[in-house]
């Protein structure tokens, strides 16, 4: 490792580990062909081979160590409810026994099983019962003919765009307060108002794409943020089916099939860095209160794939900070997003007032960081470090050749730091990916983009 973070001298990044376990088993003269098949919505499903050493007392808890780590970062990269492998029984044993009620990865278990409301299974099969690969393309042909509603769902203001031909024609952005609100038909309301009065720019709708935070299968809400507050019953009942209820109410307004297509933010950003890029296979990563993710593939289309790193592994030590939310150690949220700054700063020494919030305890670093304080200067390096080692690690899943960075942790100096670190430590310790771009986009881009490319969604039919 040729790239160590000064504050956290224990980070072990999970390529290395990989590669160091891949060299292992390529001395071994015994070696055995594990299959994993993940299967989400629609039958869809995602295959990983890896070669492992043979089943047996002494060879089991190597393998287990760093396949366990691999299939959870696949279950949240793709997204799943049902595991199937192949190859080799001790394996098996042990993730099943860990997404168990009760096992090491049970909230990992219970998020899939209500994402895709169905119950979580881990089984083992002969490789002939492999499920045949079903791949997901969600189109995306950059269609911006006729008239169109963008619609983009933040956690403080809601945006809206009138599109007609390509052209943003109207645009508005309203504070409002989702997260905090518990009645699911101030949501309703505050969406549907914002699609008439995009509409009423326009001689008629002809399609609807929406960009909001959170997990989205065929258009219905499964997980979101903005909903936090409505309890589950009512999210259930008005919730989960709100976008296309809303798109109902404005079919009958219109009197005909309107397309509608909601996305993922962490996609839509990709979507748009596309756009401005005028080009395909861009990984978008926002470090912000979490780290959010997004892809667009070589085709320029989205591969339906969840893309939340946040509770990806990116660090093998077992010490390694826990997540409060998962219970598991290095995740990405801890890496990439505010809560990376101040473990940091934490580790540095560095004393934080506790009346302080995680956004304003960012804002004391980077405004140190304007001022050239060594200690924040590191800090920005160290996940500058971070990242260029987990890009490699991503690239084992997706095909990367643009990474675009936002969010408030990459705003400033710090953000520079962040983007020149990492594109050193890639490039340095993997000359395979010197074709990857690390870049962000400018403010004006990411806001005016972003509607534009949310409206761009759905294909005319």
């Amino acid at each position: 490792m040729k790239y160590r973070p000064s504050l956290d001298k224990n980070y072990t990044p999970m390529i290395l580990k990989l590669r160091e376990f891949r060299e292992l088993v390529k001395q071994a003269k015994e070696k055995q062909t594990v299959t994993i098949c993940l299967e989400r919505n629609n039958g869809y499903n995602y295959h990983y081979t890896i070669e492992t050493l043979v089943d047996s007392p002494e060879n089991n808890q190597t393998n287990i160590e760093i396949v366990e780590r691999v299939i959870k970062t696949i279950l949240w990269i793709v997204g799943g409810f049902k595991i199937y492998i192949s190859g080799s029984k001790a394996i098996y044993e042990s993730i099943k026994d860990a997404y168990r009620k009760g096992g090491a990865r049970e909230f990992d278990a219970d998020f899939m099983a209500n994402v895709y409301e169905q119950p979580f299974e881990v089984v083992y099969v002969d490789e002939k019962d492999i499920p045949a690969p079903k791949i997901e393309v969600v189109s995306l042909a950059g269609d911006l003919s006729g008239n169109r509603i963008g619609f983009d769902a933040g956690g403080s203001d809601r945006k809206v765009s009138a599109v007609v031909n390509g052209e943003a024609v109207y645009s508005e952005e309203v504070v409002w307060y989702p997260k905090i609100t518990e009645n699911p038909e101030y949501h309703y309301k505050e969406i549907l108002t914002a699609m008439k009065t995009a509409a009423s720019h326009m001689p008629t709708v002809d399609a609807i794409g929406v960009s909001s935070a959170g997990i989205y299968v065929n258009n219905k809400v499964m997980v979101a943020s903005l909903f936090l507050a409505v309890p589950k019953d009512e999210f259930d009942k008005k919730v989960k089916n709100i976008y296309i209820d809303i798109a109902k109410e404005l079919e009958k307004e219109y009197g005909k099939k309107i397309p509608l297509k909601v996305s993922n933010d962490g996609d839509v950003t990709a979507l748009a860095g596309a756009q401005e890029l005028n080009d395909t296979r861009i990984l978008g990563i926002a470090m912000g209160t979490s780290e959010a993710a997004g892809y667009v593939n070589k085709d320029g289309n989205f591969n339906g794939w969840l893309s939340e790193l946040a509770f990806a592994p990116v660090d093998f030590n077992k010490d390694a900070m826990v997540d409060e939310w998962s219970g598991d150690y290095g995740c990405g949220v801890k890496y990439f997003s505010q809560d990376s700054v101040i473990k940091l700063a934490e580790m540095g020494g560095f004393k934080f007032d506790e009346n302080l919030s995680p956004a304003q305890k960012l804002k004391v670093i980077q405004k140190l960081n304007d001022e050239d304080d060594k200690l924040a200067n590191e800090i920005f390096e160290n996940i500058g470090i971070y990242l260029g080692y987990t890009l490699a690690y991503y690239a084992e899943f997706y095909d990367i050749k643009h990474l675009l960075l936002l969010g408030r942790v990459v705003s400033g100096k710090g953000g520079n730091t962040i983007m020149e670190v990492a594109q050193k430590v890639l490039h340095d310790e993997f000359p395979e990916y010197e074709h990857v771009n690390i870049t962000m986009p400018d403010e004006m881009n990411r806001r005016v983009g972003q509607s534009i490319a949310a409206a761009s969604l759905p294909t005319l039919e």
